[in-house]
């Protein structure tokens, strides 16, 4: 995990085009078909707070920051209206683009719950010793989650929604100038990882202003 961590975003992304595809993963090829990307949120359009997090399944901190940070500022920051939330993936590695096609699978209303399966069972279902065997345990989650296999399997190979969500993520990161996982960007401003007193100190911040 130290490994993927310490790439460069746009170093990983060559190596996800140049690493050889199974049958049962998406392959990148090119495609000109358009394909819109749904970005996902959690919490009130009208919130006064907009809070971006640029995140990658594989990334330990923001395993950390699901289990221990984003609780507290959904209860009391995006459940009370304060706070909307987007999270918006970034793929250093394929094995996060997969998990976040999983995710995506489920659709927006059930987005954050399987994101959250995911990041609690990181370290197993990223301990396979091949590819295949990633995917596979990608599955076993997606069904605890009550997605079908069928729908996974056709989330997984299609070629054109990978594509376009690499796109996606690469044009967002480039506006925000994110190379690090966990990013996160608050009503415009761009920070870095921190304890969930210091969201805190930002959103009374501009709740008083």
């Amino acid at each position: 995990m130290t490994k993927l961590l310490s790439l460069t975003r746009r170093a990983a992304l060559s190596m996800m085009g140049a690493t050889a595809a199974y049958s049962a993963m998406p392959a990148f090829a090119q495609s000109d078909q358009a394909v819109v990307i749904e970005e996902m949120s959690i919490g009130s359009e009208d919130a006064p707070i907009t809070l971006i997090e640029y995140a990658s399944f594989t990334c330990p901190h923001c395993k950390d920051f699901h289990a221990d940070v984003l609780p507290e500022i959904t209860k009391n920051y995006i459940d009370t209206g304060k706070v909307r939330m987007i999270y918006r993936g970034i793929y250093f590695d394929r094995l996060g683009l997969w998990a976040d096609m999983v995710a995506h699978c489920g659709g927006p209303d059930r987005y954050f719950g399987i994101a959250a399966m995911i990041y609690k069972k990181q370290s197993e279902w990223t301990a396979a010793d091949s590819a295949v065997g990633v995917v596979e345990n990608l599955y076993t989650i997606g069904r605890l989650a009550g997605l079908d296999q069928a729908d996974m399997e056709v989330c997984m190979q299609d070629n054109v929604t990978a594509q376009a969500m690499v796109k996606v993520s690469t044009e967002n990161a480039d506006a925000h100038g994110v190379n690090a996982t966990p990013t996160f960007v608050i009503n415009g401003k761009t920070m870095s990882n921190m304890a969930y007193s210091g969201f805190v100190d930002e959103f009374e911040r501009i709740l008083a202003e």
